[in-house]
């Protein structure tokens, strides 16, 4: 959908402002472009739709060279959202989301029809809005106007340039959650400047990290998080940052993978004394191909000594289960809902893998927090 290859920027003066970048990004994907001051992220986004010009290699979109087309064609079918907003003071909001519509030639019924869609779209009442001014509107629902601007012709790509970054917390959050509620309905590919890692991280789908002009890494958020390219990167994003985010660290790196299993047929005697040797209080039960079928603690055991033979007896079906593919989040969110305090890690298969508890999600956190306490 979107491919830069081998794309340099340099100026007259000889300052290179980017050099060398290639990447690819796929229809509906969000790149985020983030880095410090003069990295070349916003330069890289204005290549895109030949507000500036790239000095050597290729921009392809839909699969065709930038420089092959009409550059006022190109814009009209690139959406575009700076922070500033952009929106024409002596246009009302109607007019100003109307714009390329107009532009374009449509027809007075069908762009009034688009307009009111796209405000509806974005939150606001078509009927209290369109025929208002700008500078009737707050910050916030200038941003919410000028994204309906950038979307009411169709383009195929939407360029952001920080269009948050000057509105206050609340909204901005508000805003950003609005984005990806509308990115779930709309499916644009968009390109998005910030500053803010966190934001970068929120909104991204691919995050690509520039420095001095070059791509230093390119990858999802979990992969950023987990596998930085380098001190750079790992620097820029913060080290504790996967701690901060734990929807993108495996489970698998916050469960015990030792855990404490019995077969089905053992006594009770022997689980009671194999759980004091383990210093536990709950086992797993496990069939002969290693698959959870039941949970017993050692209370329920040593209640039962002398009424029943087997753990089969008085095992419970296990009510709160993670795949190894879930994440640590999903194991927050359950362990207060888990029975006996723990949660059983399985395969795709249904085999045992692991376990979390309160305690290993206590160690895998606060190791984190100590490491970060003592760097100080």
């Amino acid at each position: 959908m979107l491919k830069f290859e081998q794309v340099s920027k340099t100026y007259p003066n000889g300052y290179e402002a980017v050099k060398n970048i290639s990447f690819e990004i796929e229809a509906g994907e969000i790149l985020v472009l983030i880095g410090p001051s003069g990295c070349g992220k916003t330069t890289s986004m204005k290549m895109i739709n030949r507000l500036i010009p790239h000095t050597s290699g290729k921009i392809y979109v839909q699969g065709k060279d930038i420089t092959q087309e009409n550059p006022v064609t190109l814009r009209k079918n690139i959406g575009y959202v700076i922070q500033q907003i952009g929106l024409f003071p002596h246009y009302t909001i109607e007019e100003n989301v109307g714009l390329i519509p107009e532009l374009k030639g449509w027809s007075t019924s069908k762009k009034k029809e688009r307009v009111n869609e796209m405000l509806r779209m974005v939150g606001l009442d078509p009927a209290i809005f369109a025929k208002r001014y700008p500078k009737q509107l707050s910050g916030g629902q200038q941003q919410r106007v000028g994204v309906a601007r950038a979307l009411a012709a169709d383009p195929d790509i939407i360029l952001m340039d920080e269009p948050f970054g000057a509105l206050d917390p609340i909204t901005r959050e508000q805003l950003q959650d609005e984005l990806l509620r509308l990115q779930q309905e709309v499916k644009k590919t968009i390109v998005f400047v910030t500053h803010d890692m966190e934001e970068a991280l929120k909104l991204g789908d691919k995050i690509a990290i520039l420095k001095d002009g070059e791509l230093v890494q390119i990858a999802t958020p979990d992969q950023l998080l987990s596998h930085p390219a380098n001190e750079f990167v790992e620097g820029f994003v913060g080290k504790n940052r996967l701690y901060q985010n734990p929807e993108y660290i495996p489970v698998t790196e916050v469960m015990r993978d030792n855990p404490s299993t019995t077969l089905p047929e053992r006594s009770l005697g022997r689980a009671l004394t194999f759980m004091r040797q383990r210093k536990t209080d709950t086992l797993l039960v496990g069939d002969k191909t290693g698959k959870l079928i039941g949970i017993v603690s050692a209370y329920d055991v040593a209640a039962q000594m002398d009424n029943v033979q087997t753990i089969q007896e008085i095992m419970v079906p296990p009510e709160v289960v993670l795949a190894n593919t879930a994440t640590a989040r999903d194991a927050l969110s359950l362990i207060t809902q888990a029975p006996f305090g723990i949660i059983p890690v399985v395969t795709e298969e249904g085999e045992i893998n692991g376990i979390v508890t309160r305690s290993s999600l206590l160690t895998a956190f606060a190791a984190q927090w100590v490491g970060v306490e003592g760097e100080k």
